[in-house]
Order: structure tokens, then sequence, then C-alpha cells
């Protein structure tokens, strides 16, 4: 779980707490829960940080935001087969939905008491009131926390009308560190899970979303077409620079890109007009020759267009379609003309019948929605 245990004092802590770097826990509270219980908390407090629930609330109310996620984590651990405790939240009308997705379904004056204490954004006061201390081994307070401006007579935090606002636990930088860790153990949790066959299939969009780059997809194009600049060393023309050693010298070459359009209707002239303007952008920086293929159900009987490095990409005035998808006849159409391109970039809905084996060169795939693919790289179209 990379969550050290730590026992907390019940004035803080009723059941469990994590601020996505420690599980504490109310000693009284998991003496008095069955194993199966115990087991089904800490793997919900585990979850929220997996799923990083304690970096993506951004202008959310606390707790509603609260409510949903622990929608989210019980419906996935009670679909996987583990017990909750009552009380545990798990509306079977959120089955499936993410916690952005379950935060405006929740009433705004909706007073539910989640599992646990989420705690990863915000400090909570409250702990050193009472001038006792824990025992030892136990957290007596919060981490970091700090004393508001005074008490009152009945022992409640009083702020001054220009107080700061409750100060942050970790850093900017600290925070985004923390997501970035959370999201790599939660992706290599998942890759082991997978090749044991062991990732229930209510995981796979749920990870998909979250794991998926939120890059803008121009940016990741743009980096994976740069990876193919043929400007590189090499001996085969050696540097004409005198000296002892032979020198290589700075080679360049053209890059092949074969570009594939699904025309099947679901996406629109303006959507492939600014594809092709991308590509056009792209081409010329990276020096490629670009091979234009159109298809649905089959291939446009027009296809392929050809373009030089230095000439400009132009969609043909119409394009056949309008029908099903299949994927098949592009990669067909290749291995007939025999023609293996540096990289195959397919800019589709995902939608449709894919072939049954990868092809021996890269193919990139630009997805508009939230179909996956069987194989490939696949770069999100938002």
């Amino acid at each position: 779980m990379h969550l050290p245990l730590k026992a907390a004092a019940a004035r803080w802590c009723s059941t469990v707490a994590s601020d996505a770097r420690t599980v504490y826990f109310n000693p009284a509270y998991v003496e008095q829960v069955d194993f199966a219980h115990a087991q089904f908390v800490l793997a919900h407090v585990a979850l929220h940080c997996a799923l990083g629930h304690f970096s993506r609330r951004a202008h959310r109310l606390r707790q509603r935001w609260d409510i949903a996620c622990d929608h989210v984590v019980n419906l996935l651990l009670i679909d996987d087969g583990l017990k909750p405790p009552p009380g545990a939240l798990a509306d079977p009308r959120f089955r499936g939905l993410s916690a952005e997705e379950i935060y405006p379904l929740v009433a705004v004056e909706q007073d539910e008491d989640t599992l646990d204490q989420h705690m990863g954004e915000v400090v909570m006061y409250g702990a050193v009131r009472h001038g006792t201390s824990a025992p030892e081994g136990v957290a007596d307070s919060p981490p970091a926390a700090a004393a508001p401006d005074s008490w009152d007579d009945a022992g409640n935090e009083v702020q001054s009308s220009d107080a700061a606002p409750l100060p942050l636990e970790l850093s900017g930088q600290e925070h985004a560190a923390l997501e970035r860790e959370w999201k790599s153990r939660t992706a290599a949790a998942a890759q082991r899970a997978r090749l044991a066959g062991r990732l229930a299939p209510s995981w796979g969009r749920l990870l998909a979303d979250l794991l998926q780059p939120q890059l803008p997809w121009r940016v990741l194009l743009a980096r994976y077409l740069m990876n193919l600049a043929r400007d590189d060393y090499s001996y085969q023309r050696l540097s004409r620079r005198e000296g002892p050693a032979l020198l290589p010298r700075l080679a360049s070459g053209e890059s092949d890109v074969c570009v594939a359009l699904d025309t099947s209707g679901s996406i629109g002239e303006r959507e492939l007009a600014e594809f092709a303007c991308e590509i056009d952008a792209l081409k010329s920086q990276v020096r490629a020759r670009v091979t234009l293929l159109a298809c649905d159900e089959r291939l446009d009987e027009r296809s392929p267009w050809r373009f030089e490095a230095w000439e400009p990409v132009q969609m043909p005035r119409t394009l056949g379609g309008g029908g099903g998808t299949r994927f098949a006849p592009v990669f067909e159409w290749l291995t007939r003309e025999g023609y293996r391109p540096d990289v195959l970039v397919y800019f589709t809905d995902g939608a449709g019948d894919f072939p049954d084996c990868a092809p021996d060169y890269p193919v990139v795939w630009l997805v508009k929605g939230k179909a996956p693919v069987p194989w490939g790289e696949r770069i999100q179209l938002v």
C-alpha cells in the first residue's frame, strides 16, 4: 500500500484517515470491527490515494467531493468481493462512474458520513484543545496541525475575520510530486494485476481515465513525430574536418509517415481539417513524406494521396464513407504495396473492427472518444 500505519488519538480520528503518505487509525475502532471489515477499510483508504482523490477536487465543495469519492471506492471494492462495514456509501446508480461524474448527482446539503477522514489537502485543526497527550506511539494531532487564533469558553476554535485560509499540508511542488508518485504506483499495480489476470473489467475505464496523459493531442503527436527526425551522426560520409581522428558528420533524411482517416461518419469535416493542418505543420519540421489514406469499411478508391516534404497537405474536397468502420483495409493495402512506413497515424473514434495482429511498424491511434485500442500508441483527442 506504500502507506505506513500509525495509531491516532480518538479526538481527531474516529475511524481511519490518510494524508496520502500515512494511514492513521483509531485503535478502538479497529478493535471493534471484524477482520473482513478491517480489510475493506484499509483497501478503501489505499484506493483514495491510488486514484488521486486527494489531488482532483479543484473547485468542488469538500463534503460533496468526499461523498462522491467514497461511492467510487466502495463500489469497486464491493464488485471485487470485499465486505463493506455498515453505513458504507455505495449507491448502485453510480456504478462505473468517476468521482467527477458522481459529484453533480450528490445533493448540495447531503449530510452523510464517509468511511474515513480525507485529509490530503488541508490541515485539520482541533487536536490540541484539551492539553492532554495521547499514549506513546499514538498520533496526538493531525500532521502539520496548527493552533487557530483562539478558543471560546466551550473549547471551540475561533477564527478572526481577516484570518488567513487554512494552510496546505504540502507545498505546490510537493503536492504535484506526491500526485505523480501515486500515478506511478497505480500504473505499476494495475500492470501486475493485468499480467496475473486479476484486473476486473470494472477497473478498466477508471484506470484508463486516471492514467491517460492529459497533454493536448497536438503536443503528444508532435513529441512522437519529432522522434522520427533522422538527424543523427553517421560515418557513411565522414567529416572533412582535419585531425587525427575520423569524425562522423551530421546526416539528415526524410521520414515516411502514413496517415489514415476514419471516414465512417463519426468524425466531422472540421476535425479532419484541423488534423490535416496539424500534420502539415509537423511534417515540415521533421521533413516527412506523407501518404494519406481514407477508409470506412473499405479504402476510398482515390487513395492514396501523396505529399512530399515541401508540399502542403490538402484534404480532398470530398471524402467517401459514411458506412461502418473496419481498420484492416489500410493495413492490407500497406502489405500489398510492400510499403513499410516509419509510422502510421490513424485518426478515428476507435469504434470498429481491428486486425488481429499488430504490424511490424509503429502505429499511433489518435482517438476521438473513449474507445480502447488493442495495440499501438493511443493518443486521446480532446
